[in-house]
């Protein structure tokens, strides 16, 4: 993905994590540059964890141990980016919504656009 497809990518996580924010009680996001970043550094560790420990454990996978990393990842970022507030109910129903919204706006993973690279090279 080119620099520009990254850049969408984060806005419109950043404007997901806004609407969440105004959904969800116990989830605060500040502003834009506040979701900006929180969008950021939950791309980040979420790819970090996806490496180490592979992508059954992720945010983007399936099942309650994704759901729980998730809500983790959320309400540890809280402590990163200022502006950012969460408790850890509010960061589980974040988890929870980001997650029901996923369902209708999928979003790739950096592995798992290199592997459909590699898989169309063979």
């Amino acid at each position: 993905m080119h620099l520009l497809g990254h850049l969408v990518r984060f806005i419109v996580s950043a404007l997901m994590l806004l609407i969440v924010s105004w959904i969800v009680p116990g989830f605060k996001v500040g502003g834009f540059w506040s979701a900006f970043f929180l969008a950021l550094v939950i791309a980040i560790a979420a790819w970090v964890i996806e490496g180490i420990f592979g992508r059954k454990i992720t945010p983007f996978g399936r099942g309650v141990v994704g759901f729980l990393t998730s809500a983790l990842i959320i309400w540890l970022a809280q402590f990163i980016v200022s502006g950012v507030s969460t408790s850890i109910i509010g960061a589980i129903l974040a988890a929870l919504v980001i997650g029901i919204i996923d369902l209708f706006i999928p979003v790739k993973t950096p592995f798992e656009q290199g592997r459909s690279g590699r898989e169309n090279a063979k």
